[in-house]
């Protein structure tokens, strides 16, 4: 059952027509901020060169794959049964102690054991004889403990007679380890077993360091829409103030915005998604940019009514796989605006304006509401006051009731951006912010692609006829030139006709459109011309007899006979 709409409903739509947008851009010349702002930009400046410096912005490196992790493991065990090998070959009277004398096995895997893992207490405390003879013992117990050259050369030595290198070489008397052992502590070892190369090491380290040093004094930069977070560019601190306000000065937030929004462009993608074909012409007439606002702002129309073509519906949302590329083709189209159309430097255009078509839009009700939902916070979260306004048009009345539920949880600067039209009051609402030559026909406009007469660059006459009166235009023209003309009256029902008058007295006026009535369905613009052979003039007549006031659009250009041929 159909209820109707509440009265502060009613109050909220006269005040959407109205428009609600007293929102003013602020300057990004610093020399023009507040001290407080002023302070807050230094402060983030130090922020991010701290950040830079210690890696912030770069992404966690990523775990190995589970085939790699198989292969690295596989390549290690083969690594550790080599080693046993080669302790076996360098140890082949190891087993003869372990015939001989079976009852000191035990205390000869120990001892090593204990000595590998507990080395850096047996230098430390020097003084504790228990240890030293611990270490004797299990010289005397495993006499093939010393290097392959030593044992080469006394292979006859009595092990009270390898007891005394041991007692000289204490380092190297911990490589004494059982093959069980050696497989637990293969780092000590490798530590212990080449004391030479140690200097070698140290002093690649030392020439190492200065290259890391220099490398960590000198960090990878990060750009975002190809300008520096650090540096003498002029355009960093229009991005950095975008940051900012978004966050309402507050730094710390700000930089917390920053990072993420650096993180996530790296983890979406977005350097290669510029270049991407995703295959989706179709949506050209979805989302578009078409001139300019009347303060220069590039504008953006987003048009949901094309989603009625439920083929186009279910090519973008398909399944998840669809909502998914359409996500990427948005945020690709957003993307190559702002490097296309956006200038960053302190005085240029840095944001723009978006204007949303709500006639026939599709409820969010259906397959897009969750990817709507996702774009949505994304350009939140990674696109700080990228917008200077943001118009609704054709705003159907439960729309505004539903925008009034959600006001509560919008700032204030988001709310001053939005403006709200209903479907009568649209293209007027438009006018306010965009010329009307730069405004598409199809939102009531005069901007045709590839018009043969006329361009963006030809303004645009706009006037009101009131109700129940005539209105008429005078164009004058020279002899021997070409005038061409078009207009527009907003819903039309009005009568429209044209005639040439002629300077001279006794001139013969020439009818050139004969008057008639304009229905509201028929072509939204009317074009006229005429070839003049004497000064005079062409006067449009437009009369309105309908009880409201009518929008007139109109503009002319004067070509010479040779233009004309």
């Amino acid at each position: 059952m159909w209820v109707p709409p509440s009265r502060a409903t009613y109050s909220f739509l006269r005040l959407a027509r109205l428009g609600t947008g007293s929102f003013k851009e602020e300057s990004n010349l610093v020399a023009d901020l507040p001290d407080p702002e002023k302070k807050a930009l230094d402060e983030f400046r130090q922020l991010i060169a701290a950040a830079l410096a210690a890696g912030e912005f770069n992404l966690p490196p990523s775990p190995p794959p589970p085939k790699a992790k198989a292969e690295a493991s596989a390549e290690e065990t083969k690594t550790e049964e080599v080693a046993k090998e080669e302790t076996k070959a360098e140890e082949p009277a190891k087993e003869e102690p372990k015939v001989e004398e079976p009852a000191e096995e035990p205390k000869a895997e120990a001892a090593p054991a204990e000595a590998a893992t507990e080395e850096p207490k047996a230098e430390a405390s020097s003084e504790e004889p228990r240890t030293e003879e611990t270490k004797a013992e299990a010289a005397a117990d495993e006499p093939k403990a010393e290097e392959p050259a030593k044992e080469e050369s006394k292979a006859e030595a009595t092990p009270a007679e390898e007891t005394k290198p041991a007692e000289q070489e204490p380092e190297e008397k911990t490589v004494v380890v059982t093959e069980e052992a050696a497989t637990k502590t293969v780092e000590a070892i490798e530590e212990t077993v080449v004391p030479a190369a140690a200097p070698a090491v140290a002093g690649s380290e030392e020439t190492a360091a200065p290259a890391s040093e220099a490398q960590a004094a000198a960090p990878e930069p990060v750009l975002i829409w190809g300008v520096p977070l650090v540096g003498d560019d002029e355009r960093t601190d229009t991005v950095l103030l975008k940051f900012l306000r978004a966050r309402e000065f507050k730094v710390k937030e700000a930089m917390a915005m920053l990072k993420s929004a650096v993180l996530w462009r790296k983890r979406f993608g977005i350097e290669s998604l510029l270049d991407a074909d995703l295959g989706l012409p179709e949506l050209d007439n979805v989302v578009f940019y078409r001139g300019a606002d009347r303060e220069g702002h590039p504008v953006c129309y987003n048009v949901y009514g094309e989603f009625q073509d439920k083929d186009l519906y279910e090519k973008a949302f398909g399944d998840e796989e669809k909502r998914e590329r359409f996500l990427k083709w948005r945020i690709q189209l957003l993307e190559r605006g702002i490097l296309s159309q956006l200038d960053f430097s302190p005085s240029g255009i840095c944001s723009m304006v978006q204007v949303t078509d709500l006639k026939n839009s599709p409820p969010m009700l259906g397959k897009h509401r969750a990817v709507t939902r996702q774009a949505v916070a994304l350009l939140q979260d990674n696109y700080p006051e990228f917008i200077a306004k943001k118009v609704f048009i054709n705003v159907p009345w439960w729309y505004l009731a539903a925008n009034k539920m959600m006001s509560p949880f919008l700032t204030q600067r988001t709310k001053s951006k939005f403006i709200f039209a209903s479907p009568a009051k649209s293209a007027e609402t438009l006018f306010r912010y965009i010329a009307p030559e730069q405004v598409p026909v199809q939102f009531g406009g005069l901007f045709k692609e590839d018009d043969p007469e006329f361009t963006t660059s030809d303004a645009v006459t706009e006037l009101t006829i009131k109700p129940s009166s005539k209105e008429t235009v005078e164009i004058p023209v020279s002899e021997n030139s070409t005038i061409v003309w078009e207009l527009r009256v907003l819903g039309w029902e009005v009568s429209y006709g044209a005639e040439f008058t002629p300077d001279a007295e006794g001139g013969y006026t020439v009818i050139v459109q004969k008057t008639r009535k304009v229905p509201a369905n028929e072509e939204p613009i009317m074009k006229g011309s005429f070839k003049v052979g004497e000064p005079g003039k062409i006067v449009l007549t437009i009369n309105n007899p309908a009880s409201k006031k009518k929008k007139l659009l109109y503009r002319s250009k004067v070509k010479s006979t040779s233009e004309s041929v």
